[in-house]
């Protein structure tokens, strides 16, 4: 279950201002969506191999594995560095509505 709190921070992450009108509505939607979700794992996927690569059949041809050995980050100047607008340390993008 999602609570109020957790509603909060995540909007605080997301830089999002919110109502307390807000949080009561979306707090028992982010738990329904959260609950419907962990139906996944119930389900018994110990027979299926996991997907990698390709979907398709141009897919298939590719073998599109690598291994996981972590890399130094990026780092917030130089991922910010080429961006057309930077502000106040984050990337700038036009509002979609």
């Amino acid at each position: 279950m999602i609570t109020e709190n957790e509603i909060r921070k995540i909007a605080a992450l997301a830089h999002l201002e919110i109502t307390d009108d807000e949080v009561a509505l979306y707090t028992p939607q982010m738990s329904s969506i959260v609950e419907y979700v962990e139906q996944l794992n119930e389900l018994d996927t110990s027979l299926i191999e996991p997907a990698t690569g390709g979907l398709t059949i141009e897919g298939e041809i590719f073998d599109s594995t690598r291994d996981d050995v972590p890399l130094e980050s990026l780092g917030q100047i130089n991922a910010l560095a080429e961006a057309p607008d930077a502000a106040a340390g984050h990337f700038r993008v036009p509002k979609v509505l």
